[in-house]
């Protein structure tokens, strides 16, 4: 089973993007087994999916979020990342990444707590 770690500034001022990289271990990022997702938890508030990059390279995201978010990925380093642009402090939330399989299971990472503030 695949492991996941996020990483990532844990402090964002608003207007700037927000910069987050999911290091893949256990596993191939390019492997079909996998989708590979990012995931947020707002204080107080539910899960909201934000977007996917598959085993070979497609992303699709929320329609909520997806003027302003683009994932990406590294091969070279087993990694994917999340830039999200033009924060506000609605984006203060936990960030997780999340390998996905045509089940519907998966690896989570543990998690990383982002604060936008001035």
């Amino acid at each position: 089973q695949v492991q996941l770690q996020e990483s990532g500034p844990g402090l964002v001022k608003p207007s700037q993007t927000l910069s987050l990289t999911c290091t893949v271990s256990g596993g191939s990022i390019t492997t079909s087994y996998y989708a590979w997702n990012w995931i947020r938890q707002p204080p107080g508030k539910g899960l909201e999916w934000m977007g996917v990059i598959t085993y070979d390279g497609n992303t699709y995201y929320s329609p909520s979020l997806k003027s302003r978010t683009s994932i990406s990925r590294d091969t070279s380093k087993n990694q994917f990342s999340l830039q999200l642009s033009s924060v506000t402090p609605e984006d203060t939330a936990v960030y997780y990444c999340r390998a996905l399989d045509q089940g519907g299971f998966g690896s989570w990472g543990q998690g990383t707590q982002v604060t936008v503030s001035s």
